[in-house]
């Protein structure tokens, strides 16, 4: 059977309103038919912290902390809880709704996505599977998030290693099509992780944090040797192409394009009002 040709760019380290605005372009155009589905890889200069499309900043983060650790801030298009993004690979997905191969329900194109995650992981050495919350506890717990972030506890269809969350996630649906974006972790710092975010008091901070040892964990901390950027983007390629049955073409930007991504990024994921405005 002919597999699909995807677009696939790797943009390397860029600012995080530009990251976040390159997104949004490419949902744009493939919108209107003028680029194929997208895979995208992409790291962060600075580190950043991106809130969900939901979260209230000033209820939710310590932003002198973030400022102290001279961390970027950026309002995600997506739901989703905080993650901070530092040493990871991010990818994202742009895919027309009406996709043969994507289900119409938002959890199970999650599933259906995420088979690119999972055979990544599984390149790694890896023994990922995913996540399907069973009890009615559990689902009631996707629904009232105890902590804002992000890696505190796996959605549905979420990759786990071990019983431990090893990928983060978000998705929205605009223009009749799927931008899904996400965080592989390579190597966590959990003590800065949780200095970002306001809790009731101290010891209740303590307690998510000993929770959160529980719940999530960085490829690093399960490999036997370590697993550089390379090998992680280099798997996570071949690892999408196998899990989505699809063959990557290496696209670059036009000028007229790149020019698009800066105002967006100028207009809106610069902007205060766009980041405060919850």
């Amino acid at each position: 059977m002919m597999k699909e040709t995807w677009y696939f760019i790797d943009s390397g380290l860029c600012s995080p309103a530009y990251n976040m605005a390159l997104d949004e372009a490419l949902l744009d155009w493939h919108s209107k038919g003028e680029i194929l589905p997208t895979i995208r890889f992409y790291g962060w200069n600075p580190a950043t912290l991106s809130v969900g499309y939901f979260q209230k900043v000033e209820k939710e983060i310590d932003l002198e902390e973030v400022r102290k650790n001279e961390f970027g801030l950026v309002r995600r298009p997506t739901g989703g809880r905080a993650v901070l993004h530092d040493q990871e690979l991010t990818y994202s997905v742009i895919v027309s709704e009406d996709h043969p191969e994507m289900p119409r329900t938002v959890t199970e194109a999650y599933r259906v996505i995420s088979e690119g995650i999972l055979e990544g992981f599984r390149l790694l050495g890896l023994d990922a599977y995913f996540a399907v919350p069973r009890t009615e506890e559990e689902k009631q717990a996707l629904k009232t998030p105890r902590s804002s972030v992000c890696f505190d506890a796996p959605s549905w269809y979420e990759l786990v290693v071990e019983g431990r969350k090893v990928a983060g996630s978000a998705q929205t649906r605009q223009k009749g099509v799927i931008l899904q974006h996400g965080s592989i972790l390579l190597d966590i710092d959990e003590d800065k992780l949780f200095s970002l975010f306001k809790f009731s008091s101290e010891r209740v901070k303590e307690r998510m944090q000993r929770n959160f040892k529980n719940k999530a964990v960085a490829i690093n901390a399960l490999s036997e040797t370590r697993i550089t950027l390379e090998e992680t983007r280099k798997a996570f390629k071949e690892g999408f192409e196998r899990g989505l049955n699809i063959e990557l073409k290496p696209y670059q930007l036009t000028a007229e394009q790149e020019e698009v991504v800066q105002k967006i990024a100028k207009e809106r994921y610069e902007n205060d009002q766009w980041t405060f405005r919850r």
